[in-house]
């Protein structure tokens, strides 16, 4: 991937921006602040804080609000994926290791589209498997196994941090973790920007062996949650792909949503792309709403993308 050009800050509504080397950025991507000014149109005055981060052909860089304090919540799965990915290379094994659970430590009462494919008695099942469950379905048990069985939180998150700068990137506890104490969801974040790399390098940049990439980059695509986030505006649309992962928080004790996240790439039918994050915190308002907000952003960086890639 093309090493990012540093930022330009704008300091109304924490915004920043970067153009491509050689480039007048006088000229040449004057449009971007258009893009800018509808972005923060969009936002402004809404029951929360809205992080946004794009990454236009691996080249064009646009943040807004681009703090290093957004829970994940689900979207750490992605990470997650990563690290167990390569942890199987370093150990020279593959996607079809099987991984023996018992039942007893499923939790049932989490969200787990598993258990309705496995409702009896103890599983075997690949670890190929778990991580489509994991970024597909958003399995937390998958989550919880994948952790306990293969690598753990603290490891993925050192291990990604040599991926995206620290400190923005930080993984502390799995899922079954935050569900005992919300609160802690908080200890696992990082900035829209560092995700968005992450996103990126996973499109465009080789990080595990490529057969292992190439899988995580279909399961992406397969998604099935938030569809009514950034995926929105580009249904229907044959030509486009998009490929993501989603995070939703819990409720807080001030009654907001701690996070309405996503995050994915969307590839042109140039055959050029964006990778895109939307982060939500602490939303005074329903998670139907934060997601109209996150479609409206999301067309308007897809009409942004289609006129210049």
């Amino acid at each position: 991937m093309n090493k990012l050009l540093p930022t330009l800050a704008l300091t109304a509504a924490a915004i920043t921006s970067c153009s491509r080397a050689g480039s007048n950025p006088t000229t040449e991507h004057m449009p971007m602040t258009a893009l800018q000014d509808s972005l923060q149109s969009i936002i402004k005055g809404k029951p929360g804080q809205f992080g946004i981060a794009v990454i236009f052909d691996s080249r064009d860089t646009l943040v807004m609000n681009n703090t290093p304090d957004y829970p994940m919540m689900s979207m750490f799965k992605l990470p997650e994926a990563l690290a167990v990915c390569h942890m199987l290379d370093n150990n020279e094994t593959g996607l079809d290791t099987v991984i023996n659970i018992r039942r007893g430590e499923l939790d049932p009462s989490t969200w787990s589209p598993m258990l309705k494919d496995y409702p009896d008695g103890d599983i075997r099942i690949t670890a190929g498997d778990l991580i489509r469950y994991i970024l597909i379905d958003s399995d937390n048990n998958a989550s919880n196994l994948l952790f306990d069985k293969i690598v753990s939180v603290p490891e993925t998150g050192k291990w990604t941090s040599t991926l995206v700068s620290e400190p923005e990137f930080a993984m502390m506890y799995k899922e079954s973790e935050m569900k005992e104490n919300n609160s802690l969801c908080y200890r696992n974040r990082c900035s829209p920007l560092a995700y968005t790399v992450l996103v990126n390098k996973v499109f465009t940049d080789s990080i595990v062996s490529s057969g292992k990439q190439e899988f995580i980059r279909r399961a992406m695509t397969e998604c099935q949650t938030g569809e009514k986030r950034i995926a929105a505006p580009l249904a229907g649309r044959r030509d486009i792909k998009f490929s993501h992962r989603t995070g939703s928080g819990y409720t807080n004790d001030k009654g907001e949503i701690t996070a309405v996240n996503d995050g994915g790439y969307v590839l042109m039918p140039s055959g050029k792309g964006y990778s895109v994050s939307v982060f939500v915190k602490d939303f005074a308002g329903s998670q139907a709403d934060a997601e109209q907000i996150m479609a409206e952003i999301s067309g308007a960086i897809f009409n942004y993308a289609s006129q210049r890639l």
